[in-house]
C-alpha cells in the first residue's frame, strides 16, 4: 500500500514515546534580586548599630544610684538625722536601719546592703564592701563625705576585693568571654548537627571544661577570685551552660536563625544590662532588673557571692541560671523529637515511571 492510500484509510504512522509526553519548558531557578540584598544590608547594619549603642551606651550614660540599699546604724536620734540627709537625694538610696555597727556589718556580709553609715562619738563612720562593687564603694565614700560637709569620713572595707584585683577589673572583664564561650558552644553544637542527648552531653562537657579553665585563669593565675576554687569553677561552668543551652535550644526549635536570636539577646542585652562594672541598682529602670534575669548578670552576681561572701545571696542567681540551662536543654530535646517525628511521618519519595507510548 502506498503512503497516499495509507493517508486516505486514516492510519497514522506510529509516534515515538517522547512525542506522547507533554513537552515541558525548563524552569529557571528563582533567584532573589541582588538589589534586595543590598537594601537589606543597608537597612540592617544601621539598625544593629543603633541597637548596640542603645544597649551599651545608654545605661552607661545614665549611671546613678536608684534605691541603692544602704544601712544606717547608731542611736535613734543621730541615725534619724543621717537618714534624713541621705534621703534628700530622692530615690537614690533605700535606707535600712540597724541598732549597732555589728548588725550593719552582718547585713553587708549577707549582701543585704552595699554599705552602712554608723554614728559614733567620733563622728560618722562608713562601712563599705568593695568586693560587692568597687564603684559603689567609691560612690558611697563621696556621698557621705559630701553630707559631712567635706570632712574626711573614716571608712572601713568590711568585705574587700581581691588584693590582686582591687578594682574588680578582671572580674568584670570575664563577663564577655564567658558569654562568647556559651554562644560559641551552642552554635558549634547546632552546626555540627548534634541533636538530643548528644547535644546535651557536648554542651555540659564543654561548659564544665570552660568553668575549670576560667577558674584557673581568673582565680589561680590572675588572683581576681577568692574562696572555694571548685565553687568558682561550678559557677563559671553553670553560667556558660545557661548561655550555650539557650542558643542551642532556640536553634533546635527555630533552625539556624535561632543562633542569631540567642546571641543577640545574650550579647546585646545580657552583657550591658548585667551591671558587672557598677551594680544593678546603678542602671536605669528596669534595665538592672532585666539584667539579673539574664545569664551574664546572674553569673556575675553568683560569682561575687561565692568568691567573697561565702555564698550569701547566691540562691537567686543559681535559680536563674538553672532555669536558663534547663529550659535550653529541654528545648533541645523537644526540637530533636519534633524533627524525628517529622522525618518518620513524611511520605516516602517515589520515582514516577514513564507513561506507556500508547
Amino acid at each position: 500500500m502506498s503512503a497516499k492510500s495509507a493517508t486516505h484509510t486514516g492510519t497514522a504512522p506510529p509516534r515515538s514515546p517522547q512525542s506522547s509526553q507533554p513537552s515541558q519548558s525548563p524552569q529557571r531557578p528563582t533567584q532573589s534580586s541582588p538589589g534586595r540584598h543590598v537594601v537589606a544590608v543597608v537597612v540592617l547594619v544601621p539598625v544593629l548599630v543603633a541597637l548596640a549603642l542603645w544597649a551599651f551606651a545608654w545605661p552607661a550614660a545614665r549611671t546613678a544610684p536608684r534605691d541603692l540599699p544602704l544601712g544606717v546604724a547608731g542611736p535613734a536620734t543621730a541615725a534619724a538625722q543621717i537618714e534624713k540627709q541621705l534621703t534628700e537625694h530622692e530615690g537614690a538610696f533605700e535606707i535600712h536601719r540597724y541598732a549597732d555597727e555589728a548588725a550593719a556589718r552582718d547585713a553587708i556580709e549577707d549582701r543585704t546592703v552595699y554599705g552602712a553609715v554608723v554614728v559614733t562619738e567620733q563622728g560618722p563612720k562608713l562601712l563599705t564592701a568593695s568586693a560587692a562593687s568597687p564603684f559603689v564603694a567609691q560612690l558611697l565614700q563621696q556621698s557621705v563625705t559630701q553630707q559631712a560637709g567635706g570632712t574626711q569620713v573614716r571608712t572601713v572595707d568590711v568585705v574587700p576585693a581581691a588584693e590582686d584585683d582591687p578594682r574588680g577589673s578582671a572580674l568584670t572583664s570575664s563577663v564577655l568571654p564567658l558569654t562568647l564561650a556559651g554562644i560559641a558552644a551552642g552554635a558549634v553544637v547546632t552546626l555540627l548537627g548534634l541533636r538530643g542527648r548528644r547535644a546535651i552531653v557536648a554542651l555540659v562537657s564543654a561548659s564544665a571544661l570552660v568553668g575549670l579553665v576560667a577558674a584557673t585563669l581568673a582565680g589561680t593565675w590572675l588572683g581576681a577570685l577568692t574562696g572555694n576554687w571548685w565553687a568558682q569553677a561550678g559557677a563559671l561552668g553553670l553560667a556558660t551552660l545557661a548561655v550555650g543551652a539557650a542558643v542551642a535550644g532556640l536553634a533546635a526549635l527555630l533552625g539556624p536563625p535561632g543562633i542569631g536570636l540567642g546571641g543577640l539577646v545574650v550579647m546585646l542585652l545580657g552583657n550591658p544590662f548585667s551591671g558587672a562594672a557598677t551594680a544593678p541598682e546603678m542602671l536605669p529602670d528596669p534595665v538592672g532588673t532585666i539584667g539579673q534575669w539574664l545569664p551574664p548578670g546572674a553569673g556575675v552576681s553568683l560569682l561575687r557571692s561565692i568568691s567573697f561572701f561565702d555564698g550569701a545571696a547566691a540562691s537567686a542567681p543559681v535559680l536563674t541560671l538553672t532555669w536558663w540551662a534547663a529550659l535550653g536543654l529541654g528545648a533541645i530535646l523537644l526540637g530533636s523529637a519534633l524533627k524525628r517525628r517529622k522525618e518518620t511521618t513524611a511520605p516516602p519519595l517515589t520515582e514516577h515511571e514513564p507513561a506507556p507510548a500508547n
